[in-house]
């Protein structure tokens, strides 16, 4: 399958992000959308992550644009130094998905590119030339800097006397998120470090990666183990006995602790959101940060929006405890996970999870399922009531109502909910869930994933 774009950027195989895909994609993004004083690149830990921002680099400099190229750095804190510098950026990452694959994110001078903008690129892909003069190169080597400096602003030394782990694999940040939590006042250990990729979905870690949390929490006697995706958009937080914090839930306490008066996020999302008189507006989207961003525009105001991965988005001046904290509207890892560790230094993190309405998600994936099959079973128990009922039967529920926004979501008689969704960039059918009780929703999980392998096997 080649090049496409998903929920977030351009995604495809190594070997078919060519240099000449690349140069196509790179032209038809710098002639449909506004490029500002130049290009602004980055990339994160893969293999073969430099060798195409190298591509990129070059491409847009060919198209006449200076390019500022920031070396291997997260994906807000790239959009953040080029939407300062009133420039438009490409990080080259392919987030969460394994090394065999990669990808583009585009950035125009106001943040990410919207759906609209992205129709725009695909329309200028025929027509897309670079044969301008050659555009200057600079390296500039202080934006990790920067977006650290963004963070101690607002918080000051709000984590003082936090014990933090941090699970650093092959996570573009690494070394940044040790700095960065040290100067906000934790004490920091580094774990798990990798100098092999690792693709880390902040949806769905794996049974293995959750017992090594609680491990690692008993074991360095931590407050909070944290970490991020490989391009450090998506965070990952575990509370004091190691138990992972589900990314929506840390977006709606960070949204309180940021005092936002209206939240947009995407359906799969916790509904916990919805409960009581936190927020005057919820909006639900299609998954996807795009969809997000446009619901955000349409709302303004003292607006976020976080998606089910912990991807978060400030739409509005917020403060901190010492100081201002400006909007990014881009996914950010930081943001959230600090929010929430700075909430949580009276009770601990596990009590305030623990105070948060009563409901608890799940999510997981099925690994090299066509796409094509994914949308067939999909329709399938979208289409035909009996399907529908078999897989129901298996979850002991019956439907009540259904939804068709992003895939297929159920919420069943006794208000759990059920959603089936195949993935917008890799061959994967993901599965979310959600019960009043974690239990609940680990059984759900396991076995809804049972019966889609079953039906896709057949």
């Amino acid at each position: 399958m080649p090049p496409k774009f998903g929920t977030s950027g351009l995604r495809g195989l190594v070997t078919e992000l060519t240099t000449a895909c690349v140069t196509r994609y790179v032209a038809a993004f710098a002639q449909s959308c506004e490029m500002g004083s130049g290009l602004f690149v980055a990339h994160d830990l893969r293999e073969s992550s430099p060798m195409l921002a190298d591509a990129v680099a070059f491409a847009a400099r060919s198209h006449g644009l200076q390019v500022t190229v920031c070396g291997p750095v997260p994906t807000p804190a790239l959009a953040l130094a080029a939407m300062r510098a009133g420039a438009a950026a490409v990080m080259v990452t392919g987030s969460h998905i394994p090394a065999d694959r990669n990808g583009l994110k585009f950035y125009t001078p106001r943040g990410e590119i919207s759906k609209a903008e992205e129709t725009a690129i695909l329309a200028a892909l025929d027509g897309a030339s670079v044969d301008g003069p050659i555009g200057d190169l600079i390296q500039d080597n202080t934006v990790a800097d920067a977006y650290i400096a963004r963070y101690v602003i607002a918080y000051g030394r709000a984590l003082e006397g936090l014990r933090i782990g941090l699970y650093a694999h092959s996570a573009v940040g690494r070394d940044l998120m040790v700095r960065l939590l040290g100067q906000l006042g934790a004490e920091v250990i580094s774990l798990g470090r990798s100098e092999v990729f690792v693709p880390v979905d902040t949806e769905a870690v794996p049974a293995d990666i959750r017992a090594q949390f609680v491990q690692w929490a008993q074991a360095q006697r931590c407050d909070a183990i944290a970490s991020t995706d490989g391009d450090g958009d998506r965070p990952m937080l575990a509370d004091e006995n190691g138990t992972i914090i589900p990314g929506d839930l840390m977006g709606q306490i960070a949204a309180v602790a940021l005092g936002a008066d209206h939240v947009v996020t995407p359906i799969s999302s916790n509904t916990g959101v919805y409960a009581g008189d936190r927020f005057a507006k919820v909006v639900a989207t299609k998954i996807g940060s795009p969809h997000v961003i446009a619901g955000m525009d349409q709302i303004g105001g003292r607006v976020i929006g976080y998606e089910a991965n912990g991807g978060f988005l400030l739409g509005f001046d917020a403060e901190g405890p010492v100081g201002p904290l400006p909007p990014l509207m881009t996914r950010d890892a930081v943001l959230p996970a600090v929010a929430v560790l700075a909430a949580s230094r009276q009770s601990g993190l596990a009590a305030l999870v623990a105070a948060q309405p009563a409901r608890f998600t799940a999510a997981d994936r099925l690994q090299d399922v066509p796409v094509a099959a994914s949308q067939a079973l999909v329709r399938r128990l979208t289409d035909d009531p009996q399907a529908q009922q078999q897989f129901l039967a298996g979850l002991d529920g019956t439907a009540q109502d259904v939804n068709n926004l992003d895939g297929l979501r159920i919420t069943l008689a006794d208000g759990r909910i059920v959603h089936l969704r195949p993935s917008g960039n890799a061959p994967e059918l993901r599965l979310y869930v959600e019960a009043d009780t974690a239990a609940k929703a680990a059984m759900m999980l396991l076995a809804g994933l049972a019966w889609i392998a079953a039906e896709i096997a057949s």
